[in-house]
């Protein structure tokens, strides 16, 4: 069974912002690229942060208003630093958070979701960049065809896998929703085939109508 990997889902070429560039030519390049976030780059190669369009915007939002209606802003010391900010290493946020190209789509959103952040840098061994993943590439995942969601369940799963003859099982997959109707020997093997089912890229949910010859739980329930 093959998992997308970080290293295919990723954009590459990536534009990049040298850690000495002011701040104007840095919302120029976010501007001319139609991008919201550029690493910054030291002189080797490597990621040492990344500057978005919010690390930038704390310049605007940390101004005094010049209508004299809004209250003069109250910023922490990191806010202020960045707002009072000039150049790339001045402004962005640190340190880079990077992932591997060999990681799978899970743990790379289980990073984005555990520190709430939008994208990741993907870095080799070496920590030269490679490229950059996105929540959006992330869920290109989702866009599989259901046909080849479905040949990948019976073909990987219930007949390399778990050796079940062609006649035991279908699958019907519907805008990634997985439907199993069919019969197995043992109650203890459904679990199993509905876990399998779930970490196949580009499922959305999996609905078990599956028959069992002999319980093998000893009449306990056995979760999906």
């Amino acid at each position: 069974m093959h998992h997308r990997t970080v290293g295919e889902l990723m954009t590459r070429p990536v534009v990049q912002a040298p850690r000495e560039m002011p701040f104007k030519e840095l919302v120029g390049l976010l501007t001319e690229n139609d991008v919201t976030a550029v690493p910054v780059m030291d002189g080797s190669g490597r990621p040492i942060g990344l500057v978005s369009e919010a690390d930038l915007l704390r310049k605007s939002a940390g101004q005094t208003d010049p209508s004299g209606l809004l209250p003069v802003p109250r910023l922490e010391a990191w806010e202020r630093a960045k707002a009072e900010g000039a150049r790339a290493d001045a402004l962005m946020s640190a340190p880079a958070v990077c992932a591997r190209p060999e990681w799978t789509v899970v743990e790379a959103a289980r990073v984005m979701s555990d520190r709430n952040i939008r994208r990741l840098l993907v870095v080799d061994e070496t920590g030269k960049l490679l490229g950059i993943i996105t929540r959006g590439d992330l869920l290109r995942v989702f866009l599989r065809h259901d046909d080849a969601i479905r040949d990948e369940i019976e073909r990987d799963l219930l007949r390399r896998t778990l050796r079940l003859a062609p006649s035991a099982m279908t699958v019907d997959v519907r805008e990634g929703e997985v439907t199993l109707n069919g019969s197995v020997g043992a109650r203890s093997l459904i679990p199993v085939i509905v876990r399998l089912c779930r970490s196949v890229d580009g499922v959305v949910s999996v609905t078990e109508h599956i028959a069992y010859g002999t319980d093998d739980t000893g009449g306990a329930a056995t979760a999906a």
